[in-house]
């Protein structure tokens, strides 16, 4: 049997699309509290705010986007998100409070929110159903990249050229995105207004369905946002400054060799298969890291993680849409981000307390703990009838 077409020039274009606007975005996330703190003599916990509040933002934009997508359109949506996108980018350049620049980030945050939960259901509307796991798989590599790249271009270009060229930059990603998001082809969803669709609901701003994959994958987005934020100073603290700086190179370069293969088997064996062994793999490199002396168990350590974090999430996002009917699909994409972006936003903030009472590798040495619990629930919110849901899949085919 002929497989169905997936490298589509409208497939290539979204996934460069949010590859743009995520690069921008962890570029900007890593850098905007030093320059808040140099540019603004601001106090720590007011950089801290510049930083993190465009996360906040983006859950903004992608409530909003999750519920108007359908009546507005996947491409209109995404066209708004990017013009938001550039025109707030073009506001870093001119002088304000740190106030200004907080109200800037949090609109900029909105924009990009608003673009990636159209650029997500684009894709999930574009990738064939029987291919939908290897699909969503191969796109999510976009966002994996970006969470590698953009930190090491932000970090180059300060040093190199100064904080203005990281908002240059920005802006050129911004533009770029918009040329390619005018080719492309997105499919119509008819929007059919109904009693349900009106009013407030929390049904018109969550997607029921993908909200127990959601759930479960902000359990180890709490985790793994341990890792985010504290590994380059762990890395100081035992030593290991070089290997720190390859760690997210190390963590892309496994996905990307993985994901081939882990997005087929969800096709064809189901969640379960990839889900359970990439959870196990996540614990065991957050343990390796938590008891390292080593440059090697150190990049090792990010390897294991690599296969297991960062796996299962691609095959999550590829079930939370799986599970959810056509015409919702930009509610379940909202959704699932949301969760996730819940977890890497609060996850910072709660572990902060627990480092100053077991330090640095017993937080990583307590997220095992966390991890194993997640096990647990991914089963009892998922697990436990996957193999329904997949069964289900395959007659409705």
């Amino acid at each position: 049997m002929r497989k169905e077409k997936l490298w589509t020039k409208d497939f290539i274009s979204v996934s460069a699309v949010n590859f743009f606007m995520m690069l921008s975005m962890y570029l900007l996330l890593v850098t905007m509290a030093t320059y808040a703190t140099n540019e603004y003599n601001t106090t720590a916990s007011m950089a801290g705010l510049v930083a993190s509040i465009f996360i906040i933002g983006s859950l903004v934009g992608r409530l909003y986007a999750g519920k108007q997508i359908e009546k507005l359109g996947t491409k209109k949506m995404l066209l708004i998100g990017i013009v938001i996108f550039l025109v707030f980018t073009l506001l870093y350049f001119i002088p304000t409070n740190i106030y200004g620049l907080i109200a800037i980030r949090f609109f900029h945050g909105v924009g990009c929110g608003l673009a990636t939960t159209a650029t997500g259901t684009i894709i999930g509307l574009i990738v064939p159903s029987s291919r939908s796991g290897e699909g969503i798989g191969y796109f999510s590599l976009s966002a994996v990249l970006s969470t590698a790249i953009g930190p090491l271009i932000g970090i180059a270009l300060i040093d190199i050229a100064g904080y203005t060229s990281i908002f240059v930059f920005s802006f050129v990603m911004g533009l770029v995105s918009l040329i390619l998001a005018f080719g492309v082809r997105a499919p119509l969803v008819n929007y059919v207004e109904s009693k349900e669709t009106k009013g407030f609901k929390l049904t018109n701003f969550f997607e029921p369905k993908a909200l127990p994959i959601s759930i479960a994958m902000f359990v180890m987005a709490f985790a793994y946002s341990g890792i985010l934020s504290f590994i380059t100073t762990y890395a100081i603290e035992i030593n290991l400054v070089q290997a720190g700086s390859f760690y997210f190179l190390v963590y892309a370069i496994v996905i990307i060799l993985s994901r081939p293969f882990t997005g087929k088997l969800l096709d064809s064996k189901g969640g379960n298969v990839i889900a359970y062994p990439t959870l196990i793999l996540f614990s065991i490199g957050m343990l390796l890291l938590s008891g390292t002396h080593s440059s090697f168990v150190f990049i090792l350590a990010a390897a294991i993680i690599g296969l297991g974090y960062g796996n299962y999430q691609s095959i999550t996002q590829a079930i939370a849409i799986k599970v959810t009917p056509p015409h919702r699909m930009g509610l379940a994409n909202s959704t699932y981000f949301i969760f996730l972006d819940l977890g890497l936003g609060i996850g910072p903030f709660v572990l902060g307390y627990v480092i100053p009472i077991f330090g640095y590798r017993g937080l990583y040495l307590s997220l095992v703990g966390l991890i194993i619990v997640g096990i647990f629930i991914y089963y009892l919110l998922h697990g436990k009838k996957d193999k329904q849901l997949m069964q289900g899949k395959r007659d409705s085919q």
